[in-house]
């Protein structure tokens, strides 16, 4: 399906997703938020497609929302910010954490407000030396979204949570990776290739094997010790039911390379 504000390439078994309205700084509205919900359905459905790389078209990864929907410049009203939410972010976000397959986000320039969180949903972070981030929510008086009050706690710890979320502050790419918010930093022409490579690798990953593991690190942020060994051992049985179990403990036996399937 022909979409305007998302663009979708397979290349072998990797899907590149780039969010293209880069006069806006890729910021959302609607229209491109559906359009992504659709484009993630579609390759959710795709078993040829074993990985997945997010980035953004030109200067920036994404601004966010776009204010221009929720303020109209004409004086006009716009509709809720909290119907925003539950119709645009919180669906690409529990999308995007369903997804059993991995998702690698190239955080090409300014990551802000839901565009960051969006970027955080992500399984892997890699960004441009030049990119920041930046929890932009207080600056406009709004309370942070998009899953932020969730993973940044989690991934840099209260207090920096508290000074990312209430001074609304711009974090570098290297702040980010120092504290461990981000998986790495490239230099701006060789983010898009690094991107794609460790997709690509993953693709070559037992996919199903990668998914289990993602719901089970997701499960764990709302769970307990005994609910987490119980899925611990569902999940086990059902990857060691795979193709690619099997797969994986013949080519140990017979010293080679697996050859994974995604199955």
């Amino acid at each position: 399906m022909p979409h305007e504000f998302v663009r979708c390439e397979v290349r072998e078994a990797v899907a590149v997703v780039t969010l293209d309205r880069p006069a806006v700084l890729n910021s959302f509205h609607r229209a491109m938020a559906r359009e992504l919900q659709s484009v993630l359905d579609e390759l959710a459905a795709r078993a040829e497609v074993r990985a997945l790389v997010l980035t953004g078209a030109g200067r920036a990864f994404c601004a966010g929302q776009d204010l221009a929907e929720v303020v109209p410049p004409d004086g006009s009203r716009g509709p809720d910010v909290s119907e925003v939410v539950a119709e645009s972010y919180n669906p690409l976000v529990r999308r995007i954490a369903a997804l059993e397959k991995p998702i690698v986000c190239a955080v090409n320039g300014v990551a802000a407000g839901a565009g960051a969180n969006l970027a955080l949903a992500c399984d892997f972070v890699l960004a441009a030396k030049t990119a920041s981030f930046i929890q932009s929510f207080v600056n406009i008086g709004l309370v942070p979204d998009s899953g932020g009050t969730l993973f940044l706690p989690h991934l840099v710890g209260l207090a920096r949570a508290k000074a990312l979320a209430l001074l609304g502050d711009r974090l570098t790419a290297e702040q980010a990776l120092a504290w461990g918010m981000i998986y790495a930093v490239h230099e701006p022409d060789v983010l898009l290739a690094e991107s794609e490579a460790l997709a690509a690798r993953l693709a070559q990953m037992p996919t199903l094997a990668l998914g289990l593991t993602k719901r089970a690190l997701h499960a764990s942020l709302d769970s307990n010790l005994d609910r987490q060994l119980e899925l611990e051992r569902t999940l086990q049985g059902i990857a060691s039911k795979s193709h690619d179990y099997n797969e994986g403990v013949k080519a140990f036996q017979e010293k080679r390379k697996p050859r994974f399937l995604g199955r």
